[in-house]
């Protein structure tokens, strides 16, 4: 009796390979914001890197630009707007898809957004349902 069935002595069929993380930098001037983020973000499996205003962003993305970036606009020493430009002027800068997060609501505001280099745009306050549906829809998750 012969059988239809081969199998090829210590080759295994492959474990199906984990998703790579996504790294997200959160930059916000305020701790509790990165906290909300952070938690809502890691929910969703980002590695994640917090900078409190521009300055210190820019000197992350130096060291390893993020997949994702949520900004804020209003922050000391470097602002969103400020930090957006120099980043998309950095080798590497138009790689990261930028959610702009902020008060700032008037159109003239989320136009200069846009036009700065911001992929999608959220109104603070946010929850868990707004970040996970920008970040679906800019195709991070």
């Amino acid at each position: 009796m012969t059988s239809n069935v081969s199998l090829t002595a210590g080759i295994w069929p492959a474990e199906p390979a984990a998703p790579p993380v996504k790294r997200c930098l959160i930059v916000d001037d305020s701790r509790v914001v990165r906290m909300v983020a952070r938690k809502i973000l890691e929910s969703l499996n980002f590695q994640i890197e917090e900078a409190d205003n521009g300055l210190i962003a820019m000197d992350c993305c130096k060291h390893g630009m993020p997949d994702a970036i949520l900004l804020d606009w209003n922050m000391p020493v470097m602002n969103g707007i400020e930090f957006l430009k120099a980043l998309r002027r950095m080798q590497g800068g138009e790689r990261p898809v930028v959610v702009f997060c902020t008060t700032q609501n008037s159109l003239r505001q989320i136009e200069e957004a846009i036009g700065a280099g911001a992929n999608e745009y959220i109104m603070k306050p946010f929850d868990s349902e707004i970040l996970e549906s920008k970040f679906s829809q800019v195709g991070l998750i």
